[in-house]
């Protein structure tokens, strides 16, 4: 077999970048071990985020397909341009083509990887989709000594501190990788299974500034925020976040990565009460039936969707298609 080449940057993108056009980078742990590969009804959210761009999402195709197509969609629908970023026979692609999105949501042979997964992976041969670490390290790698960086990335929900920490220290290498890359990561805050009194604690002991796109509290991924779970800032626009941006890189020297913190749109978002209390239980469930490290994160994703009725499927699709169309935003107002 012929070994490809560690790391390919997608033809569009490196002509997006050396013209100084927008771009945002986009995960693909979601479309490797997030939504079913079975088809799904378009989510309530559909029409609304995707029909004024002219897409339609498919009933036939499957769902973690469907997803990744749309964020495509609704970034460019809103003026950039998508490097959406995972591996295929071992080679790091940042700009995956349709093609290849469909061959890597349908290998049956996947894992998930992280920045410190690259080069394993790499050596493997292997198929996988990235993290927000493995994400923030590809575009690191594609930036190299580009005159205009991708420095827009947008995702679900970070990871951070898990609940326990004090028992069996487990913190997601995301935040470690905010702390190193220089790129503004547009999520709705933190995974609710997360400790996020912690997770908000650690991103400012890190010193990356926290964003709230309209609020003052930090979003809790299926859910809106909260008191007292605060962000650093609250802004009232993208250009402003990217102007904010651009200050903590350029004229303050910042070399850490900017949380823009951008709740679920409210008409899908799961309410705090409901999303604690079914987390809490299943925590609860995890300790008994032994389900340790890894396994605890899909066990209580999986929780919560059967829990809620697939509800909080549709507010995480909400959340990634919010997500992408702020992210667009924000890489253009970087580029103006």
């Amino acid at each position: 077999m012929t070994r490809r080449a560690p790391v390919r940057v997608a033809d569009e993108v490196l002509h997006a970048v050396a013209h100084g056009r927008p771009v945002v980078a986009l995960e693909t742990a979601v479309l490797t071990h997030g939504l079913p590969r079975t088809p799904m009804p378009p989510p309530p959210c559909a029409d609304e985020l995707l029909g004024s761009l002219g897409h339609r999402w498919s009933e036939t195709s499957p769902a973690n397909l469907e997803l990744a197509r749309a964020m495509g969609a609704v970034v460019r629908g809103h003026g950039a341009v998508p490097a959406t970023v995972g591996m295929l026979d071992g080679e790091l692609i940042v700009g995956l083509t349709d093609t290849e999105l469909s061959r890597l949501g349908a290998e049956p042979e996947v894992v998930k990887i992280s920045g410190r997964d690259l080069a394993a992976a790499h050596v493997a041969g292997a198929h996988g989709g990235t993290t927000v670490a493995g994400t923030l390290k590809a575009m690191e790698l594609a930036n190299g000594a580009a005159t205009s960086p991708i420095r827009v990335f947008a995702t679900g929900g970070i990871g951070g501190v898990h609940r326990g920490w004090t028992q069996q220290p487990d913190v997601s290498a995301d935040l470690l990788a905010l702390r190193t890359t220089q790129a503004c990561v547009i999520s709705a805050g933190a995974k609710s299974i997360l400790d996020l009194a912690a997770t908000i604690e650690a991103l400012d002991t890190l010193g990356i500034p926290v964003l709230g796109l309209g609020t003052r509290w930090f979003p809790r991924f299926l859910t809106a925020g909260a008191p007292p779970l605060a962000v650093s800032r609250e802004v009232a626009s993208p250009a402003e976040a990217a102007r904010i941006c651009a200050a903590h890189w350029s004229t303050f020297g910042g070399a850490t990565g900017v949380l823009l913190a951008n709740p679920p749109p409210s008409r899908y978002a799961l309410a705090v009460d409901e999303v604690e209390s079914i987390i809490a239980e299943s925590v609860a469930q995890a300790a008994a039936a032994g389900i340790t490290s890894s396994a605890v994160t899909p066990y209580l994703l999986d929780r919560v969707a059967a829990a809620t009725s697939g509800r909080s499927v549709h507010a995480n699709v909400a959340a990634l298609l919010g997500n992408a169309a702020v992210a667009a935003q924000v890489a253009t107002a970087l580029e103006t």
